[in-house]
């Protein structure tokens, strides 16, 4: 239960840097002298002087779930909570304000590594890509990575520059250039010489530093580009894969928006989902995967591709869907003719939600004929022919055409429950990406669809 929300300004959040006491502002050091309880990370209060009388507590680990017990400890008291920097910039003050309410919190800001670091090395804060891993997994970096584009990582702790490194060279950008900045504005402050991720050696520094990239590509490295449609080679696959040109005009129709989850059903190698989240950095999307095989594939796809956060369901939809959130949009891949599938997807989606489903076979097609009928939206068969060599010369190979289903739910429509309703029979098991399901592997079963059942597969 989240507490009793205090009066106004209940609460005082102070950003604080490397140069500690000195370097805040007159407003926040009587914040933190008038403050009864004081709470912040060890470094943090180690930085305050003795004159600071409050209770000083440390934050325990993990320290999100923590928040709403810790504040109602304390509620009554005047309490003043330590950040690193900028406490609404990837720290403290989002967790705070979204407990307490904006009105209960006053932040007093200090200008964040990503300022100093920018200021340091010339760079124009605005052309800047940020990527945090405190508390998130590395593989997210490899999102950002495009050649040229300039990067600030924030590092979980001295390790972290090790990291970035061995991350770039294992995506194909070992040629990316890289600093270290420690310390920053403090009396410590410290920036290695600039070297390679290929030829990095620099021994672990200081746990407090930001890493400088110049991001540049091998030649020889598939490249990757920021909107759908990546190569198909991208991908880990066992020929269950919406294969390229199918995939970019089935993002197009599911149309993803910042903040948006997708339902990815029948997730075959898991690249609808992939790209979805590569879209926008705060796209979410759930896949559901019967096959537990296919399943850790997809887990291990969205690693490498930057989306670790990407949470695979194994289990047979439509009793895998039971208990999901909400979706923005859904995505229909494979397994359309599994009884109650497709309406229960329509009715998971909220209004002015999208569904998209695609085929490649005439049982599912009727199926897609029909919802269309009902519910309206576009029916259109997409075809692609590829050139290949005929002897000596050359013509075109004609893919299995793909009808695809596409429509958005009224928005007078009724309003459904925020949780996908219970399903009658079958289990799921949920796993985020970066913990791979452990089920056993075992030979999927035949669809109604029959092979392939991932349309666009065959494409």
């Amino acid at each position: 239960m989240s507490p009793a929300r205090p009066g106004p300004a209940a609460l005082t959040v102070v950003g604080i840097g490397a140069d500690g006491w000195e370097g805040i502002t007159d407003a926040a050091r009587a914040a933190l002298l008038d403050a009864e309880v004081l709470i912040g990370g060890p470094r943090q209060l180690d930085l305050l002087p003795s004159r600071c009388a409050g209770e000083r507590i440390t934050w325990p680990s993990p320290l999100r779930p923590a928040v709403p017990a810790l504040l109602a400890a304390h509620a009554g008291r005047r309490v003043a909570v330590l950040a690193s920097g900028d406490p609404m910039f990837h720290g403290i003050g989002r967790a705070l304000t979204e407990e307490l309410g904006a009105t209960a919190v006053r932040v007093l800001p200090h200008p964040s590594s990503v300022s100093h670091a920018c200021a340091r090395l010339g760079w124009p804060q605005e052309d800047v890509e940020v990527v945090t891993l405190v508390g998130r997994p590395a593989g997210r970096l490899a999102a950002a990575l495009h050649e040229g584009r300039r990067l600030l990582v924030l590092s979980v702790d001295a390790t972290g520059p090790g990291t970035v490194a061995a991350l770039l060279r294992d995506r194909g950008y070992g040629p990316s250039r890289m600093r270290v900045l420690e310390q920053l504005g403090g009396a410590r402050e410290r920036t290695t010489a600039e070297s390679t991720a290929d030829t990095w050696a620099e021994p672990p520094g200081d746990a407090l530093n930001i890493v400088a990239v110049t991001c540049h590509r091998d030649p020889d490295a598939l490249r990757l580009g920021a909107v759908p449609g990546l190569p198909d080679t991208a991908y880990e696959h066992d020929g269950q894969l919406t294969k390229r040109h199918i995939r970019a005009a089935t993002l197009g129709a599911l149309a993803p928006a910042p903040g948006e989850l997708l339902w990815d059903v029948g997730g075959g190698s898991g690249s609808i989902a992939v790209e979805w989240m590569r879209t926008h950095p705060t796209c979410r999307a759930v896949t559901v995967e019967r096959d537990a095989v296919r399943a850790e594939r997809i887990t291990r796809n969205a690693e490498r591709l930057g989306v670790p956060a990407l949470r695979v369901v194994t289990g047979a939809a439509p009793a895998a869907l039971a208990g999901l959130p909400r979706p923005d949009a859904v995505f229909i891949g494979g397994g359309l003719t599994a009884p109650g599938l497709l309406d229960a997807c329509w009715a998971a989606l909220a209004p002015g939600g999208r569904l998209v489903a695609n085929t490649v076979t005439l049982e599912s097609e009727a199926l897609l004929a029909d919802a269309h009928r009902r519910h309206g939206g576009e029916l259109v068969r997409l075809a692609v022919a590829h050139a290949v060599p005929v002897g000596g010369f050359t013509g075109w190979r004609q893919a299995m055409p793909v009808t695809q289903w596409s429509a958005q739910k009224p928005t007078g429509a009724a309003e459904p429950s925020a949780e996908a309703p219970a399903a009658s029979s079958a289990q799921a098991s949920a796993t985020p990406s970066a913990q791979p399901s452990a089920a056993p592997s075992a030979p999927p079963a035949q669809t109604p669809d029959g092979p392939p059942d991932r349309a666009g597969a065959a494409t």
